[in-house]
């Protein structure tokens, strides 16, 4: 739901940034929404090696921390009616020279920076060439690409909107970004949340919710990130300058603690998940969350693209660390890298290259 039109051009690579778009490759038929298609081996991947790159967190290393089979690592998105670019980090930090792009969100947002990170790496592998700085108190982490001074960034924001500490505790503020004076500033922009929402009792990272002038104790989650998405799409359309900045939104990204879902009764995580979903649908159709995002962006005046990963992300239920991190904690809500983030960057790749 929530297509707009999308607008032709001679170019092998057409992206619509529209009020909310899908990415389109130009084919002999017209239009490609490239969200929609299927998992296939591919013998090439993954598109690096993991051993080499010196940026992947120990909580998505799977393969430092032992997890045997590598067939999760050779499955390619093929998108129903075209084929998207093969990745090319060199052409891609040629494109951006001198330009920042920044992340902006949740710890899904970090498993996606640094396979980014890893895929660049792959093509500028020495490190004297790359620069890593924490900045704004460790809120900010940078790897600069010195040759094309192109900077990759992550901002860490929970809730995109605003949390302060006041005297009688935490207090998420639905209707605050101050955060974007800093965003605006970027030439890309990729946004994400959810992943902390739905989080309750110590897990939660606020104590107190303010919606509409008033302080209360607890809200319809649902409700506060809808209106916290609307305030960040306020923010968009006040204060972005999209003729300079691109602006990005990533879908949900979904977890796997229930067989049910993927027609498996009685499996409660992804343990011992080795290969996708097969086919092109999963079962229990869409989150409600991506809606909601869907929803939001479709009302923004100025153009952001849907950087719609969510089906494609529900298939790949053997994708998740499992208990193959540090911790040795179940975990099958992020994503091993190399992995499933490789082709979220292939799509952000293909959108960034039009």
């Amino acid at each position: 739901m929530g297509i707009s039109r999308t607008r032709r051009s001679d170019s092998l690579i057409a992206l619509s940034f529209l009020t909310i778009s899908f990415l389109c490759l130009e084919n002999a038929n017209g239009c490609c929404n490239v969200y929609k298609g299927k998992w296939v081996y591919d013998s090439s991947y993954p598109l690096y090696d993991t051993s080499a790159c010196p940026f992947i967190h120990k909580e998505f290393n799977c393969l430092k921390y032992g997890r045997p089979d590598h067939l999760y690592l050779k499955y390619r998105w093929q998108p129903s009616k075209c084929n998207l670019p093969r990745f090319d980090g060199t052409h891609l930090l040629r494109r951006l020279k001198g330009k920042k792009i920044m992340f902006i969100g949740d710890s899904i947002s970090i498993n996606q920076w640094q396979s980014l990170l890893c895929m660049l790496h792959a093509a500028v592998p020495t490190t004297s060439g790359i620069i890593t700085q924490d900045l704004h108190n460790h809120t900010v982490s940078t790897v600069t690409f010195k040759h094309y001074k192109v900077s990759v960034m992550l901002f860490r924001s929970l809730y995109l909107v605003d949390v302060d500490k006041e005297t009688i505790g935490r207090v998420l503020k639905l209707n605050s970004v101050r955060n974007g004076k800093l965003w605006k500033e970027i030439d890309v922009l990729i946004f994400n949340t959810w992943h902390w929402w739905h989080r309750r009792g110590l897990k939660q990272q606020w104590d107190y919710v303010q919606f509409d002038g008033k302080i209360r104790k607890d809200i319809d989650r649902t409700v506060a990130f809808r209106t916290a998405l609307r305030t960040w799409a306020k923010w968009v359309d006040s204060d972005v300058d999209t003729n300079r900045t691109k602006v990005i939104f990533q879908g949900i990204s979904p977890s796997h603690y229930n067989g049910i879902d993927w027609n498996e009764p009685g499996v409660r995580n992804c343990s011992r998940q080795t290969t996708p979903f097969k086919g092109s649908i999963y079962p229990t159709g869409l989150p409600l969350a991506e809606y909601v995002v869907k929803e939001v962006i479709r009302n923004i005046k100025k153009p952001v693209h849907l950087l719609d990963i969510t089906m494609l992300s529900q298939l790949r239920k053997d994708a998740h660390p499992s208990t193959y991190n540090d911790f040795n904690g179940m975990d099958c809500t992020h994503w091993c890298v190399a992995g499933l983030p490789d082709t979220w960057n292939l799509l952000l790749y293909a959108a960034l290259i039009k």
